[in-house]
């Protein structure tokens, strides 16, 4: 039940880039925190972005947005942002136009060009901008944060990375009020791969590095998303942490959970939706073919779709491997037209990245969290990594290796016998275990941190082991500290 405005003594500032009517994964999270913070006694203030700088602008989202939630959206003054935002815009526009442009001659012929092209754009960028392209953000939301805290009598100053910057802003505004500031990790960053940061030169990297030791040293509480990850930044910035301030949140979903039905249909609908570029597929498509010529007629009774960023190149292998009469492919859609999609899906499917990819076994996409919510079956295609290990935690059975094309072929006979025998609801993720997630227990959760409390379960280092990807980063971190201390 939400508290009257007289109990709400407690103000804080949230620093959140990426918000409503940004459509990105990043901007939910916040999204749902403001959304629950008013039942414990909060009322939040939200420093965003203005659409000019989103990546996928999603004005339906807005609806979600609290009415006595303030949104200060502020403008970037660098033009170079504001024209790759425009770019990005009409990408989706031409995405949404069909395929068929796409996938034109002329159009192949400029592809390796442009890819060129774009590898030394995004060079030049990870060179200039620090610590990343939403540094040009930076000065106006300092700004925007202090005038806000004075207005407001905040309590505390919350920001959520990505971008890095947003921690920037709310270091650099707790300096000027003296109002204590807690940081919150979407993503392990400066630890595990990400784009831009590969590109970066190392003298930019080591200042990253000695910024963010300094970052945490200072916050009054450390968000994290797994017990896994807190563990990596234990040990990679030794000395910067106290165990006490380390809270764990995974991201979440709004309840209630939907009724598990089976939606009326001749073929069984396997969804997958968001990007999929730096996602494993390779096995999903051996075992398809596998599945193709052990039981043509289970075959044709499936059908996989793709909506997101990234279909292209899976529907050209799908149509090169005669696939194309299992495998279907769509632009990215908006919030709502997703979630219609997912209701109406048999299972959906979740993917996790490659092996090589430096601290793949911390991922858990945004979407998993939002398909805990549907009352639909999950199919995981997973390396081990912290996606298998909450889907195993929910009671999920249909589950498998991504190494093994025969375990996958497996889980996909196994939902394709319950679909003809309209037992599919004997799949869905254990619904009492899914409430862990949701956003009203993770607010809560936050809330400790906010308030500079302790967090009910406290982090214990040296219990989780340092994922194999990720042993020679951290003890690169450990020979940089002690080199910085000599």
């Amino acid at each position: 039940m939400r508290m009257s405005p007289l109990q709400q003594s407690k103000h804080v500032i949230m620093v959140a880039h990426d918000f409503p009517p940004e459509g990105n994964a990043g901007a939910y999270r916040p999204l749902r925190f403001a959304r629950h913070l008013f039942n414990h006694g909060w009322t939040p203030t939200v420093i965003s972005a203005l659409p000019s700088q989103y990546e996928r602008y999603d004005p339906a989202l807005l609806q979600s947005v609290p009415e006595e939630v303030e949104v200060i959206r502020l403008q970037y003054s660098d033009w170079w942002q504001v024209l790759q935002a425009w770019r990005s815009r009409r990408n989706v526009v031409t995405e949404r136009r069909g395929d068929e442009k796409l996938s034109s001659p002329t159009r192949s012929s400029r592809g390796g060009t442009r890819s060129r092209f774009r590898s030394l754009v995004r060079t030049m960028e990870a060179c200039w901008y620090h610590p990343d392209p939403a540094a040009p953000w930076q000065e106006a939301a300092v700004r925007a944060t202090i005038e806000a805290c004075a207005r407001k009598g905040a309590s505390v100053i919350w920001s959520t990375a990505g971008p890095v910057t947003a921690f920037y802003v709310a270091s650099l505004a707790s300096r000027k009020t003296k109002i204590p500031f807690v940081l919150d990790f979407r993503d392990a960053w400066t630890i595990t791969y990400n784009e831009f940061e590969a590109r970066r030169p190392l003298w930019a990297l080591l200042r990253d590095r000695r910024k963010m030791f300094q970052l945490l040293k200072d916050a009054q509480a450390v968000v994290f998303r797994y017990d896994s990850e807190a563990e990596c930044f234990w040990q990679a910035y030794a000395g910067a942490l106290g165990a006490s301030r380390i809270h764990i949140i995974p991201n979440g979903f709004e309840a209630p959970i939907e009724n598990a039905r089976q939606p009326p249909g001749d073929k069984c609908t396997i969804l997958y939706a968001g990007t999929l570029a730096d996602y494993r597929y390779d096995t999903l498509l051996d075992a398809l073919n596998m599945l193709k010529d052990a039981s043509p007629s289970q075959a044709k009774k499936l059908r996989l779709l793709f909506v997101g960023e990234g279909v292209e190149a899976i529907a050209h292998k799908a149509k090169k491997l005669n696939l194309d009469d299992v495998i279907e492919t769509s632009g990215r859609k908006s919030h709502a037209e997703i979630s219609s999609m997912e209701r109406h899906a048999d299972a959906l499917l979740i993917l996790g990245r490659p092996a090589m990819m430096k601290g793949h076994e911390l991922f858990a996409g945004a979407k998993l969290f939002g398909y805990m919510k549907t009352g639909r079956p999950i199919v995981g295609i997973l390396p081990e990594d912290e996606t298998r290990n909450i889907l195993h935690g929910l009671g999920v059975s249909t589950v498998a290796d991504v190494n093994s094309t025969r375990e996958i072929t497996t889980i996909l006979c196994s939902v394709l016998d319950h679909w003809s025998g309209g037992t599919l609801a004997s799949l869905v993720p254990n619904p009492k275990a899914c409430e862990a997630y949701s956003s009203e227990q993770q607010t809560a959760a936050l809330v400790r941190a906010l308030e500079g409390i302790p967090p009910e379960k406290p982090f214990i280092p040296g219990a989780q082991l340092v994922p194999p990807s990720l042993r020679d980063e951290i003890d690169g971190f450990k020979r940089f500290e002690l080199a910085s201390r000599l």
